[in-house]
């Protein structure tokens, strides 16, 4: 499947944040389908008060993904830090928060249902 950046839905469109998803991309074997996400997030950005209200206030989606340009830090339920820059593939355990370091573009594939879910609540939390 191919698909270009312009056809993947806007989920979500805030100041420093545009969230695409194609769900349907796939089936992960034992995961269920997969969604395809395209994220372009602008210095600062920090998930940790979009996060508020899940399981231990994290992210509790795996994501696999590809860092097009730019930097971003994760934090895990330990405090750990690892940071992701361009041309970086990267796994992100379920447990996380993400802060932007440098405007960055990524590419990521995640399990549909539990990412649609996280979005959503991120659209709730923005919503106010």
């Amino acid at each position: 499947m191919r698909i270009s950046k312009q056809n993947v839905d806007v989920k979500m469109s805030i100041p420093g944040a545009v969230i695409r998803q194609q769900t349907e991309f796939g089936d992960m074997n034992g995961s269920g389908k997969i969604s395809a996400e395209y994220f372009t997030l602008s210095a600062g950005v920090d998930t940790t008060p979009l996060f508020q209200g899940l399981e231990g206030n994290l992210c509790q989606c795996p994501h696999w993904g590809f860092v097009l340009n730019g930097q971003l830090t994760t934090t895990d339920k330990n405090g750990v830090q690892e940071t992701v820059k361009a041309h970086d593939l990267f796994y992100w355990p379920p447990g996380h928060n993400v802060k932007v370091d440098a405007d960055a573009e990524i590419i990521m594939f995640s399990p549909q249902h539990k990412h649609s879910e996280v979005i959503n609540h991120m659209i709730e939390k923005v919503k106010g």
